[in-house]
């Protein structure tokens, strides 16, 4: 497949050593190494799909540009809008034009992810009581150096979005609305720490965070028969899954861990399932949908003051 890899800051770097020779021509407005300055500028037959590695603002006109002349592309998380209707054109564009939007959360192909999802849809854990996850990094200093990346709602949008998605891929479809429970500018401009969640069943309450200075995720499920949990990333390593079993009418349970100590595979797999896709079909913006309504509801409290 041949891509065109736009934006050429952090992500755009890694996606363009991940593709490798199928990338055949890269764009950026600003850096003097990138071949064109606009997508437009590309020649359209010369590729097959774009991986878009752009700020949030430009993403939806960028889309329909790509999926209106028959694109497909792959775009950096989260896919947001102030304004519903604007992925519900993007979605009628890719079915009208059969092309892949597929959007990037590259942690649904962490392993243990992935083992998480299994062990759920196996059904072992019996009814899922309560869900807890937390993701937090140090970069408050460098968003706060960013004049485009401090704004608005800050860690919720950026780290918010990847827990929401996981959840999604986790549990399904989410039913439950979402309340911020606390939001803090410690640091930032923007939300730099922001607790929400939903009550339920489950009960869910997640955590995002600018200022874990090692980096550090978490997520533990209780439920009728058991629970599981995750420790860390393979990127922040070593990443540890561990399952226990319920012991009836209590006692120590039952209990199975899962070690990883490896580099990150989650952009090379991702890769290939985005061109899976392009290949076979199997475009959706239906989750992103739900995430950007819970994401702005979620913004719009929290910049009114909801749970400070």
């Amino acid at each position: 497949m041949r891509v065109v890899v736009v934006g050429l800051g952090v992500q755009g770097r890694k996606r363009t050593a991940i593709a490798g020779s199928e990338v055949v021509a890269t764009v950026d407005p600003v850096l003097l190494d990138a071949g064109y300055r606009r997508i437009e500028d590309v020649p359209l037959n010369s590729y097959d799909a774009a991986l878009l590695c752009v700020p949030d603002a430009p993403k939806v006109e960028l889309l329909i540009y790509l999926l209106g002349n028959g694109k497909h592309a792959l775009v950096e998380k989260p896919l947001l809008s102030e304004r519903d209707s604007d992925l519900t054109k993007l979605a009628g564009l890719s079915a009208e034009t059969g092309t892949v939007c597929y959007t990037a959360y590259n942690h649904r192909f962490e392993p243990h992810f992935m083992r998480m999802r299994d062990l759920i849809h196996s059904g072992q854990l019996g009814q899922i009581y309560t869900v807890r996850m937390y993701y937090g990094n140090g970069t408050a200093a460098q968003v706060k150096a960013s004049p485009w990346r401090d704004t608005g709602s800050g860690v919720l949008f950026d780290l918010g979005s990847h827990l929401l998605d996981t959840l999604s891929f986790w549990l399904g479809a989410i039913e439950q609305p979402f309340h911020v429970i606390a939001a803090s500018r410690f640091e930032n401009r923007s939300f730099d720490h922001v607790t929400f969640g939903a009550t339920g069943k489950p009960l869910m309450q997640l955590e995002t965070s600018l200022l874990s200075w090692r980096n550090h995720f978490y997520a533990d499920i209780h439920a009728e028969k058991g629970s599981a949990h995750i420790t860390s990333l393979c990127k922040w390593g070593p990443s540890t899954f561990t399952v226990r079993g319920r012991v009836l009418p209590s006692g120590r349970p039952d209990e199975e861990s899962v070690t990883l100590v490896q580099a990150d595979p989650t952009w090379a797999l991702e890769y290939d399932h985005f061109k899976s896709l392009c290949a076979t079909g199997g475009s959706s913006l239906q989750t992103d949908m739900w995430i950007n309504r819970t994401l702005n509801s979620l913004g719009a409290a929290a910049l009114s003051g909801e749970g400070q």
